[in-house]
């Protein structure tokens, strides 16, 4: 017998560890026929990673279509893995290393790699452990790490081929720099960071004067950056300076001359139309130095203090005391014209949270432009298809304009890059070193010594290989002959750039073939006030300690509603608790089918029902599952979530357990028993629908009301109950009964009928099918609409009621005493003006051009499904007063 609650803190976590060691998540198994494959490529999470919401949701929607297809009896493989995160992992070792007195630098880089090891065998697997709790069912046998062998293997044949084949080269061009970490770091890991700075305006004098006051004033956010000036560019069209394009201005300072050159990218209407260009401190500037072939000369040092090739004063000085230094000196000396507050966006590093330097360097760079083009095309000839398809567009944009890819990092951690130097500086890139050693001596013509490159690859380019490397190329396995290309990436549109298109560039340039056929894009997950959840605003949701109170259940299927395409998810815990009660109401409707002696036996033939109940709610169960299947292949989540809440609260629970209970308890064993064997039925398929969403009380449950041995639910067939015919003439006529039980159920809560009242009512217009339809099913609508009788009359004119309109019937509810008319009709009426107000109010803001310029598509959204909203409830109570 099923306990009075479902004790999910012990429950969850026994289900999925027998499980998963029985080895019910391993790719392939619980296959039951030579069948279609499966498979998805977890986006690894970063090793030092912990779960967070986006992961919950991301992982979550994965899992449903996971054990979806493996019900389906799809050979389903979902790889898990997890990225090495390189400047994570470095920084967070240093940390620990810092705690105890130690620096990275007092050991060999050797010594400092073995403590990273040591540190991800100890503590670098919690969130693999997090994903169990949320009952992700991936295949953890096969779980793979961008730093294990097979895949680094990978990584260095890439990156031979891509150099062998001049897509890969070193290059000296302006990076992103820490100078906090000494690295090169990716666009994604600098974060624009809004602040209160200044915008100095000071005077540069033109060498050649034809007037005392030439001069060009220029204004900057980093006064220091100008010993590093190359030029002062202003518009050709600008007639303030034509006359000084040719000449040359006299750098403060240093006496140093630069010239005034004439390029678009001065601005004539932004400040004083005039442009200082620092090419090695500044990626515009970089550009224009390079239409014009300037000069570049770095100031910096890697740390971010001012280098030799600043004045003797300023040598050393960190970039920021500088600052201060020169500052004063231009004001002294009458050169600083003004300054002006200037809130504007500095870059921060996301790991050091310090200021990022455009700075020069010499980096490994991959050739993005040429990789990008069959990518573009795999994308624009529906190879791959974007789920939401407006997700292309960003797509397209970034492949459009894509810039020289900078692939290495000045790190120890990592994936080191395959290339040696000679002494002369000669480059051998091999995959291993007695393959470069090898190249060496045909080259030299004897026996050299080789010094291996320092830097390690950008994480990223090891992740771009995940969807073939995972699958043991570049040897041809059978996982890769089987599961490549994948199914379906689920993933958040952040990193659209930074993976998706990177996978897709290197998968179809070694394999000939898209990584994935369709890329689902998910919506952020927010704060009940649609806020983005970060940890300065203390807003943000921990998704453990929502499974901690209500169970990884109601946290899936949350999210899972709530996963509309395009739409952010506005989270809350009343939402999780409302979902938790959904599980809890499927629970109590068990437990009450099990006390009334309904067990599920698989060789029930539901064909053989006879009952039009039994008939009406199998109807239901085809279209629900119809539904649910188209839902799932078209990626609608919140939709296959919403009609299985519907059903199983709506249907099952509310409507066919409350038509049965007279059945139960009724004389005539033959309807009993087949009412008692459609229940079963009709819970075990809810489970089978459910499952995918909420596996843990599904397995429970399934387990309660059977009493045969049967797989469990995770290998358990998907229902298909296609083939069934149903008398539709009684789903047809239960229909009905339902509907009239709705509105009677409605109009008597809008009224404020007394819930324990039965009333009388009256049928005035109906014809003989409707009459038929409701006389045959009379003692549901009684009992369920909570009657003393129906009479049919069609000239009745009982006063002291309230009428219903519905598909030809007209029914008035005798209310007597039970409320009084007149002050429900001035309470309906107040009502009504109240929502005429707010439909005017919405529709208002509708109609407001500057409004919807300007509003987020989202709120839009939201406005208009309220207004609809409202408009019903108008058109409804206006219906209810008339017939009150």
């Amino acid at each position: 017998m099923l306990d009075k609650y479902f004790d999910f803190k012990t429950k969850e976590q026994d289900i999925y560890t027998a499980q998963e060691q029985a080895g019910c998540f391993k790719a392939g198994a619980g296959v039951r026929t030579k069948s279609e494959t499966f498979s998805i490529m977890i986006p690894p999470p970063n090793v030092t990673g912990s779960l967070h919401m986006g992961h919950a949701l991301n992982n979550t929607l994965q899992d449903i279509l996971i054990r979806y297809k493996r019900m389906q009896g799809y050979d389903v493989l979902w790889q898990v893995g997890s990225d090495h995160a390189g400047i994570a992992t470095q920084s967070l070792v240093e940390r620990r290393l810092e705690a105890s007195g130690k620096k990275r630098t007092d050991m060999s880089r050797e010594e400092f790699i073995k403590q990273v090891w040591d540190w991800k065998e100890q503590s670098g697997g919690t969130i693999m452990n997090q994903l169990r709790r949320l009952g992700a069912s991936c295949d953890f046998s096969r779980e793979r790490f961008t730093m294990d062998t097979g895949l680094s293997d990978a990584v260095r044949k890439v990156f031979v081929t891509l150099h062998k084949q001049g897509l890969i080269y070193r290059d000296k061009r302006l990076v992103n720099w820490d100078c906090k970490l000494q690295t090169a770091i990716s666009d994604l890991e600098v974060i624009p960071t809004e602040t209160k700075g200044n915008l100095w305006h000071f005077r540069y004098e033109i060498a050649q004067k034809e007037c005392a006051d030439d001069s060009i004033v220029i204004a900057t956010t980093r006064p220091e950056t100008m010993f590093g000036d190359m030029a002062v560019a202003v518009n050709p069209n600008d007639e303030r300076y034509k006359k000084f394009i040719g000449k040359h201005v006299i750098l403060p300072v240093t006496g140093r001359l630069i010239p005034v050159i004439a390029d678009d990218y001065a601005d004539m209407d932004t400040g004083t139309g005039a442009v200082k260009i620092t090419p090695a401190h500044d990626f515009n500037d970089f550009e224009v130095g390079k239409r014009h072939n300037l000069d570049v000369m770095n100031i910096l040092t890697p740390d971010g203090h001012l280098n030799e090739n600043v004045p003797a004063d300023y040598q050393g000085l960190d970039r920021f005391e500088a600052r201060k230094k020169l500052v004063s000196y231009l004001q002294a000396h009458d050169i600083l014209v003004e300054i002006k507050p200037h809130p504007h966006k500095v870059p921060y590093g996301d790991r050091s949270n310090t200021i990022i330097e455009p700075y020069l360097t010499d980096q490994w760079y991959v050739d993005a432009h040429t990789l990008a083009q069959p990518a573009l095309d795999i994308v624009r000839t529906g190879k791959t298809e974007f789920i939401p398809k407006n997700w292309d567009k960003t797509y397209y944009g970034w492949l459009d304009n894509i810039q020289p890819w900078c692939i290495s990092r000045q790190l120890w951690w990592g994936h080191q890059i395959p290339a040696w130097y000679g002494e002369d500086g000669h480059i051998f890139v091999e995959e291993t070193e007695a393959e470069a050693i090898e190249s060496a001596t045909k080259h030299y013509g004897k026996s050299v010594t080789l010094r291996r490159d320092d830097d390690v690859l950008d994480t990223w380019f090891s992740s771009a290989l995940w969807a073939f490397s995972t699958l043991g190329w570049p040897e041809k396995t059978e996982e890769f002959a089987k599961y490549y290309p994948t199914s379906v990436l689920i993933t958040g549109f952040d990193i659209i750039f930074f993976w998706v298109a990177r996978m897709i560039m290197m998968s179809s340039h070694f394999t000939g073939e898209t990584p994935f056929k369709d890329v689902y894009i998910h919506a952020l997950v927010r704060d009940e006030k649609g806020q983005k959840m970060s940890k300065s605003k203390g807003n943000v949701i921990d998704p453990l300690t929502l499974i901690d109170e209500y169970g990884a259940d109601a946290l899936r299927f949350t999210l899972c509603a709530m996963a509309a395409q395009g739409r952010d998810i506005k989270l809350s815990t009343s939402r999780v608790e409302g979902y938790r009660n959904f599980g809890t109401k499927l629970w109590n409707a068990s437990r009450f089918a099990q006390m009334n002696g309904c067990v599920y036996h698989s060789d029930f033939d539901i064909s053989t029902i006879q009952n039009p109940v039994s008939h009406w709610i199998v109807s239901r169960l085809k279209s629900t599952t119809d539904c649910v299947n188209q839902a799932l292949a078209e990626y609608r989540f919140n939709d296959m979530a919403h009609i299985l809440y519907h059903f199983i609260w709506g249907d099952v629970c509310d409507r066919f357990i409350e038509m049965a209970k007279p059945f139960f308890m009724g004389d005539d064993e033959t309807i009993k028993s087949e009412i008692q064997n459609v229940t079963a039925f009709i819970l075990y398929q809810s489970y089978i629908l459910l499952h995918p969403i909420m596996p843990f009380i599904t397995e429970t449950l399934a387990v309660e009301i059977s009493d045969e041995s049967l797989p469990p639910l995770v290998h358990t067939a998907w229902t298909d109950i296609s083939h069934i015919k149903v008398n539709q003439e009684d789903v047809k006529n239960i229909d009905l009964v339902m509907n009239v039980i709705d509105e009677i159920r409605s109009l008597r809560a809008v009224l404020n009928v007394p819930a324990s009242a039965k009333i009388d009512i009256y049928v005035r217009e109906y014809d003989t099918d409707l009459q038929n339809a409701l006389v045959g099913n009379q003692d549901i609508l009684v009992k369920m609409a909570r009657l003393n009788d129906v009479v049919f009359d069609k000239n009745c004119h009982t006063t002291g009621t309230a009428g219903i309109t519905m598909g030809g019937l007209v029914i008035l509810l005798s209310l007597g005493d039970l409320i009084d008319i007149q002050k429900e009709k001035s309470r309906l009426t107040k009502d009504l003006e109240k929502t005429q107000q707010d439909i005017n109010s919405t529709q208002a803001r509708l109609n407001n051009e500057n409004f919807m310029s300007k509003a987020d598509s989202t709120v839009i959204d939201e406005m208009r499904e309220r207004l609809l909203e409202k408009q019903v409830l108008y058109d409804k109570n206006c219906d209810i007063l008339k017939h009150l």
